[in-house]
């Protein structure tokens, strides 16, 4: 039997929602052990001069909490 726990974090990108999404896991890969999965909370940008700037993605990441 394993235990898991989700934490939620947001990742940026200039490019696109799945370039913040694979940021955010590889930042939270640097502190977080065990990642198992990630779903994508939400999705949301920003507009600078009537143009996409930035993608913003909420992301949970599930991990098995060790023995």
């Amino acid at each position: 039997m394993a235990i898991y726990k989700k934490i939620e974090i947001v990742g940026t990108s200039k490019t696109s929602f799945a370039e913040a999404v694979k940021a955010a896991v590889a930042e939270a890969g640097k502190s977080v052990r065990k990642m198992s999965w990630f779903e994508v909370v939400e999705q949301r940008g920003a507009i600078k001069d009537g143009k996409v700037v930035e993608f913003q993605v909420t992301v949970r990441i599930g991990f098995k909490v060790e023995d």
